[in-house]
């Protein structure tokens, strides 16, 4: 079976992403964002867009989007995707990374598991400001309307908060539903 690759973008958790598949025992590489769309296409079964400082680094990232694997966007990753999709991202009120309690509004089958609330770990330095046209909200909290998206038909998932990180409870549990809806 092919791996699913996380794309870094330069952002701090992107190793910790990596780590949180392979101790899982999912078959994963980390690329770079430089990856020709060609070989991302393929040599993986799934994509998770990573975070990082900056839209203007994210590389090829908007191209790996159009090449009807399954993606997950973490962060900056769903910036990217709220972007191309017709969405708007703008500067967040409440900055840097800080815990979060987040209202799961629509579970679909990336948040299938959690209960109605998780206490996740965040940044909202950006945030999207409007979802998507074919995209469905599926999360929210008290400082961010939007906090998780998804289009199920193309397969296409975005979180605003980091699963990878200790404070995210039960975090693991969104890459091992990515994993089954790669897999499908």
């Amino acid at each position: 079976m092919l791996p699913i690759c996380v794309v870094n973008n330069y952002g701090q958790f992107n190793h910790l992403i990596h780590r949180a598949l392979k101790d899982l025992d999912i078959e994963v590489a980390l690329i770079p964002n430089s990856t020709p769309k060609e070989e991302v296409s393929s040599g993986y079964r799934g994509i998770i867009l990573g975070g990082g400082p900056a839209i203007e680094r994210a590389g090829r990232c908007v191209e790996y989007l159009d090449l009807g694997l399954p993606v997950l966007g973490i962060c900056l990753g769903l910036h990217i995707i709220a972007k191309k999709f017709g969405g708007e991202v703008r500067k967040g009120k409440s900055g840097g990374y800080g815990s979060v309690e987040v209202s799961i509004r629509d579970h679909g089958d990336i948040l299938s598991g959690y209960p109605e609330k998780i206490p996740v770990w965040a940044s909202h330095a950006d945030e999207v400001c409007r979802v998507p046209e074919k995209f469905t909200l599926l999360a929210s909290s008290g400082i961010c309307d939007v906090e998780a998206i998804a289009c199920p038909k193309e397969k296409i998932y975005g979180l605003q908060w980091h699963p990878e990180v200790s404070h995210t409870v039960d975090g693991k549990r969104v890459y091992q539903n990515f994993d089954s809806i790669c897999s499908e």
